[in-house]
C-alpha cells in the first residue's frame, strides 16, 4: 500500500497556512515523514490518503505497519498458462516471491482449468488463480506486482489496450472485482519468455497431470 500526505503548514511569524501533498511513499516513510513535520510546531493538520482514496489515522498506520511485518508483502508473481487445442484443457503455472517475518520465502503451484478458448484465456486464468492463491495467503491492500509475458493480458488488464473479447472481458470483471475486493493494486511487468521459465514449467506440468504445490524459505 502507498500512501500521500496532504496537510495544512503554516510557517514561522504568518497567521496564514499553506496546503502542500507529497508524492507517493510506502507507510513507514509516511509515519517518518509526518513525525518530522509535526516536530516543527507549525503543522495546522494532516490527512493520510491511501491509492485507493481511503484516508487513514496515523494510529490506524503505525498498527497496520505493526501487523504488515507479520503478514505477506512485497510481493512479485510470474504467472504462465498453457492450452491444449483439442482437448481445451488448461494448465496454469504460479511462483510467488514475498517476504514475510523478516524472511523471504517462494510460492510454487499449478492448476488446471477446463473447457477454454484459446492460449490468451488459459493466461487470464492464470491471473485469476493468482488471486485466489493470493487471498489464500493473506496478502491484502498492498500493491502486488505481476510478471507475465503474455502481451495480450499486460496490456489489456492494465487499461493500456481495449478488450473486445466477450470471453476475456468476464475474465477481467472477475479479476477487477476480487483485487478490489482484496483491496490490491495490480502492477504487470510484461517479461522475455526467458524470464518466465519457472512458471511455464508449472504450467506444462498441470497439462500433464502432475500437481504441484510448495512453500520453501529463499536464504
Amino acid at each position: 500500500m502507498k500512501i500521500r500526505l496532504e496537510w495544512y503548514y503554516t510557517p514561522a511569524k504568518t497567521k496564514q497556512s499553506f496546503f502542500m501533498k507529497s508524492d507517493w511513499m510506502s507507510v513507514a516513510s509516511a509515519l517518518i515523514v509526518s513525525d518530522d513535520l509535526e516536530k516543527t510546531g507549525r503543522l495546522k493538520s494532516i490527512e493520510y490518503l491511501d491509492d485507493h482514496d481511503t484516508t487513514w489515522t496515523k494510529k490506524d498506520l503505525t498498527k497496520f505497519l505493526k501487523q504488515f511485518e507479520t503478514e505477506p508483502h512485497d510481493v512479485h508473481a510470474y504467472i504462465d498458462g498453457g492450452f491444449d487445442v483439442s482437448s481445451r484443457y488448461a494448465g496454469i503455472g504460479l511462483a510467488i516471491y514475498y517476504q514475510q517475518n523478516n524472511k523471504k520465502w517462494r510460492v510454487r503451484c499449478n492448476d488446471t482449468f477446463e473447457l477454454l478458448e484459446d492460449n490468451n484465456e488459459a493466461e487470464y486464468a492464470a491471473l485469476y488463480r493468482l488471486l485466489r492463491q493470493l487471498e489464500e495467503m493473506g496478502v491484502h491492500h498492498q500493491t502486488v506486482n505481476i510478471h507475465s509475458d503474455s502481451m495480450i493480458v499486460v496490456n489489456q488488464a492494465s487499461g493500456e489496450w481495449p478488450c473486445y473479447e466477450e470471453h476475456y472481458n468476464k475474465w477481467l470483471d472477475r479479476i477487477d472485482e476480487r483485487s478490489s475486493k482484496l483491496g490490491l493494486t495490480l502492477n504487470y511487468e510484461l517479461i522475455d519468455r526467458s524470464l518466465n521459465k519457472e512458471a511455464d514449467q508449472l504450467a506444462t506440468q498441470a497439462l500433464e497431470g502432475t500437481k504441484i504445490e510448495s512453500v520453501i524459505e529463499k536464504v
